[in-house]
């Protein structure tokens, strides 16, 4: 048995890239942990957390209102993204690769949105 959001391409790769998000967090510097780092991981987590929350019982609006909090929070990591890199926290190739990691989810994710009506 799954949930039908468990099934989704989009919270499946959302799910990863909140794992990479957690994993790049943890390697900021000490003075980041309550700052770009907590921030960073709790936008990604949100981005799957939301997907899972609006598929679930609610009505188009209200899922739609929810893929449009998932779609703000994948902006927020990218603004993340950005902020770690101005600080040198990573390299211009690893920024590369996580911003493309957030760019086709995002794709997805308005595509969706505009799919329910």
């Amino acid at each position: 048995m799954k949930f039908k959001f468990e099934n989704l391409q989009v919270w499946q790769r959302t799910m990863d890239l909140g794992e990479t998000i957690n994993q790049l967090g943890g390697q900021f510097p000490k003075k980041e942990t309550y700052n770009l780092s907590s921030q960073s991981i709790r936008a990604a987590d949100s981005v799957a957390l939301n997907i899972a929350e609006g598929s679930i019982g609610q009505t188009n609006t209200e899922q739609r209102r929810f893929l449009s909090f998932s779609i703000r929070s994948l902006a927020e990591v990218v603004t993340c993204l950005h902020k770690a890199q101005r600080r040198k926290y990573i390299n211009q190739e690893d920024f590369s690769k996580l911003y493309s990691d957030c760019y086709t989810p995002l794709n997805m994710l308005i595509a969706f949105r505009n799919k329910i009506h």
